[in-house]
């Protein structure tokens, strides 16, 4: 436990330092938000109910998809992993202290958002805030869960960085969090519901905690875990 507690708090260190970190989980999504934040309210007045969700959508995206895969690069793509078995430490810690500590890391922001959008645009806070938290930590930890394969899948940061915008751009664009998703032909819809980020931002609306929204991103995320655990397996191996 005292090592676990140690990788985390170290983890935590070294996310604070990085850059890019610091530019995918805070600078560019706050700065997404101040800007668009008053552009959606201004063009589309009712966007003021669905403000926060639309925000954190993109947030929690960018972090997962964007920020998290390289991360894990570094240490599963490089020699780093074997110090961590030459050491005798488990293979999966570091994963382990990097989802634990990029999950902080989204849920600050978050908050953030949600603290800040009701003051500076007008947005209405969720009616029922635990709840809208919770629905939030289950988008999340699902969200974080395909970073995760990304990061473990590809050792090619060019490669990583290309596959994780083609995750990343369609999961905005698709989802419904930047314009209705009706005005898109019926194709593209089908398209949007392949990603969670659509999923994610209907759970965390008002009254939006229900099973027809909570399913897929159940499905997706016992996926995610059974595919990480045989990455996680393969990395032992090699």
């Amino acid at each position: 436990m005292n090592c676990f507690l140690y990788s985390l708090v170290l983890q935590w260190k070294l996310d604070i330092r990085s850059k890019s970190l610091l530019v995918t989980f805070y600078i560019v999504p706050l700065l997404f938000f101040l800007i668009m934040g008053g552009i959606f309210t201004s063009v589309m007045p009712g966007m003021g109910s669905t403000l926060i969700q639309s925000m954190i959508v993109m947030s929690v995206s960018m972090g997962a998809f964007l920020g998290l895969p390289p991360s894990l690069v570094e240490i599963y793509g490089s020699d780093i992993k074997k110090i961590y078995n030459a050491n005798g430490v488990p293979i999966y810690l570091g994963l382990l202290t990097m989802v634990l500590s990029a999950f902080v890391h989204l849920m600050m922001t978050s908050i953030v958002i949600l603290l800040l959008a009701p003051i500076l645009f007008k947005a209405s806070l969720p009616t029922q805030l635990p709840i809208f938290l919770l629905s939030l930590t289950i988008y999340i930890i699902v969200s974080l869960s395909i970073g995760c394969i990304l990061g473990l899948t590809l050792k090619n940061q060019a490669k990583l960085t290309m596959l994780a915008q083609l995750v990343f751009l369609p999961s905005i664009m698709l989802s419904g969090i930047m314009f209705p998703i009706s005005l898109l032909p019926d194709f593209l819809q089908v398209i949007g519901h392949v990603f969670p980020a659509y999923w994610g931002y209907r759970l965390m609306l008002d009254k939006g905690l229900r099973l027809e929204n909570l399913w897929y991103l159940i499905l997706v995320s016992c996926i995610a875990v059974i595919t990480c655990i045989l990455l996680m397996n393969k990395q032992k191996s090699e």
